[in-house]
């Protein structure tokens, strides 16, 4: 068990490290796993074949990409340039080696991507107290090309990313049209439900700066979900902490019932509660349950990890669902942003990462930001 603020960033994949943790030894799970199609984080090796081989696609001729229309968001056949040639996904076509990459994200079906993903926060329940809970942020992806819907997402910091190697590897199920929007939170979401989870609460995560879009045919998406699960009926969830402060609205309607708001509250606390959702905290002051719209600017990170999400997305997630001095999962650590949150408000954290560099980032990125109270462990 470590104690608060001290912390662990573990290299390898998810589903393999989470088995050597023993089983309810965290608090809560806070994480966002990498988006269905949108990315190549950087992780494959090459198997057989020529270890001379580029393993890229020839930029003209036989074999071509497939470029994003600006337009309409539709694809043609085009030769792929020199500078963005796109790497063979899954069989080189000119060595024959054989890619292996044990990273999520990359799978052919929406289907074969929730399964990897049960799989993994079926580990992350077991390790997980009776009474915890697990905060999971998800972006969506289109049909037609998966990774143009993240274009706005948390995922991405750049412009359009037209070409990915998962793209040659990608085949779109019969139950989607091109253009469809595949919803891949929602479908994560009931399988982790179908599979045991607790399915409590779906957060909208609203941007006030959402990546623009060039699509002329539906609105720009500005919003990502944040699913709250639990992994048993009753488990800790600290309302006050997270707790927002009540509205001018909620004052006068309260105030037409009883002459005075604040003799209201401390005559009957528990019907200011139960009837009007305010709640009564130290000094008389009241303030509301927290609501299920976050929102909340993205953040980049100046560093090259380019999957970040905002920190203060992440804080009340910490402050409802793990108690102080408990225990922070997030096994998609990535640049470590919910360990810099989790160690900063007196939890201790366990993060989990495949690529070698991003948890060396993340690893200083903890310590840096408190150094004097921040303790890495092995």
């Amino acid at each position: 068990m470590i104690a608060a603020r001290e912390f662990r960033v573990m290299e390898g994949d998810a589903l393999t490290v989470l088995r050597t943790l023993p089983a309810e030894s965290v608090h809560c799970c806070i994480t966002s796993p990498p988006y269905f199609g949108l990315r190549d984080y950087g992780t494959a090796q090459w198997a057989g074949g020529d270890a001379a081989c580029d393993h890229l696609m020839p930029p003209n001729g036989g074999d071509k990409g497939r470029d994003r229309a600006a337009s309409n968001g539709t694809f043609h056949d085009s030769p792929i340039p020199n500078q963005i040639r796109q790497q063979f996904s899954r069989v080189c076509g000119k060595c024959g080696a054989k890619r292996i990459d044990a990273q999520i994200g990359l799978e052919r079906t929406p289907a074969e991507y929730v399964a990897r993903l049960v799989a993994v926060f079926r580990e992350v329940r077991r390790v997980l107290r009776a009474d915890g809970t697990a905060w999971v942020n998800l972006g969506d992806s289109y049909a037609s090309n998966p990774a143009s819907g993240g274009a706005q997402s948390s995922k991405m910091t750049g412009g359009e990313h037209k070409h990915t190697p998962m793209m040659n590897g990608y085949r779109r199920p019969d139950d989607l049209k091109p253009k469809d929007l595949c919803g891949i939170p929602w479908r994560v979401a009931f399988a982790l439900q179908a599979d045991g989870w607790y399915l409590r609460s779906d957060i909208i995560w609203a941007k006030p700066n959402p990546m623009p879009e060039s699509v002329t045919d539906r609105p720009t998406k500005a919003h990502e979900y944040i699913f709250l699960l639990a992994k048993s009926e009753r488990y800790f969830y600290d309302a006050d902490a997270v707790a927002e402060a009540t509205t001018d609205e909620e004052y006068r309607t309260v105030g037409k019932i009883r002459p005075s708001l604040d003799t209201f509250a401390v005559v009957d606390p528990e019907k200011a509660r139960t009837r009007f959702n305010l709640h009564v905290q130290p000094g008389g002051r009241l303030t509301r349950n927290r609501r299920t719209v976050w929102t909340q600017a993205t953040q980049a990170y100046p560093e090259s990890h380019f999957a970040t999400f905002p920190e203060e997305l992440i804080r009340p997630c910490v402050l409802a669902g793990c108690p102080i001095g408990g225990v922070v999962l997030d096994p998609f650590c990535g640049s470590g942003t919910t360990g810099v949150v989790a160690c900063g408000l007196d939890r201790a954290f366990i993060g989990i990462e495949l690529n070698a560099s991003y948890a060396a980032m993340a690893r200083n990125r903890i310590q840096n930001d408190q150094p004097l109270f921040n303790k890495m462990v092995m």
